[in-house]
């Protein structure tokens, strides 16, 4: 099946689960990934979390619910879309809709509805899209691990100091470790780059699912390729296994932009080219590769792919 056809199938695995429980481990099956992965492809796509799509959905049947008329409580509205309480519903219920599900009762109100989304490819192509397809062999990094909640509240992570505060997410770690010193270690402790690195990029990189995790969670390393001047004493080691890897480099950007630039190239690799490409990612595992001065940033994308069968 490609790429489409899984996700449309995972997202009827969803609806039809509206009222019951979404098993996650049930939906990265159906989508034949991670379902951290398959959560960054959601939101990449479609401008939105894959968390905040089912609460939207479920406040949208419940709304519908509720002007069909019927005598249904609050409460069994409440726990029929997997809500704890009716309060904690009728919060919610308000910050979507604008007024509380009694209100919803009557007869002239206005309510948002928001509908199932379906997958399918958007002719584009009014931008051009640089990339390249290399075969590396396998190979190490080593630097700070962090395994992270994909709702974005941090498990754990490696950390420099014993009072460091755990981040939630790869962006707080990288910030974390450029304040308390441990991005300048290592940059020092990396040693060289390999030949399979263009010259002239940074010594610090960042890799995301490299490796199986619990159900709902993901890994996340800030790290440096692992060669034989690298001091990697105290710090986590991963292999990555040889792959093919297709990579998609950035224009020059502002620092300050970073973040943005990262994202439009991934939402571009998921929405754009992945849809098309004869290739399908191999389980979510991507580098963030980073070059540039002070004043002016670089990044590469590689993305672990293989040919479709």
């Amino acid at each position: 099946m490609d790429l489409l056809t899984r996700m449309d199938l995972a997202l009827a695995y969803v609806e039809n689960n509206l009222t019951g429980e979404i098993d996650q481990e049930v939906l990265a099956r159906i989508a034949c990934c991670s379902i951290y992965n398959f959560s960054r492809m959601f939101s990449f796509i479609t401008d939105i979390s894959l968390t905040e799509y089912i609460r939207r959905r479920r406040l949208t049947m419940a709304a519908m619910e509720l002007q069909q008329g019927g005598n249904i409580k609050v409460i069994d509205l409440a726990l029929k879309y997997g809500y704890d309480s009716p309060v904690s519903f009728s919060r919610a219920f308000r910050t979507l809709h604008g007024v509380t599900p009694t209100e919803a009762r009557a007869g002239g109100v206005t309510l948002k509805a928001y509908p199932r989304i379906s997958f399918q490819i958007s002719v584009k192509g009014e931008k051009r899209m640089d990339y390249r397809i290399e075969n590396k062999e396998a190979f190490q990094v080593f630097g700070y691990e962090g395994i992270f909640n994909t709702d974005g509240i941090g498990v754990n992570a490696d950390i420099l100091h014993d009072n460091a505060v755990h981040p939630n997410n790869p962006h707080e770690l990288w910030n974390q470790n450029y304040v308390n010193g441990a991005y300048e270690k290592l940059a020092a402790d990396a040693g060289d780059l390999p030949l399979f690195v263009s010259p002239g990029l940074c010594k610090v990189h960042g890799v995301c699912d490299y490796k199986q995790t619990e159900p709902g969670t993901f890994a996340y390393m800030q790290c440096a390729f692992k060669n034989k001047n690298s001091k990697v004493d105290g710090y986590t080691v991963a292999n990555i296994p040889a792959s093919t890897w297709v990579i998609f480099p950035s224009e020059k950007f502002k620092w300050d932009n970073v973040v943005e630039v990262i994202n439009n190239l991934h939402k571009r690799f998921f929405s754009e080219w992945l849809p098309t490409a004869e290739y399908e990612q191999v389980n979510g595992m991507n580098f963030e590769i980073y070059g540039g001065d002070s004043d002016m940033g670089y990044v590469e994308l590689w993305y672990a792919v293989k040919k479709k069968v």
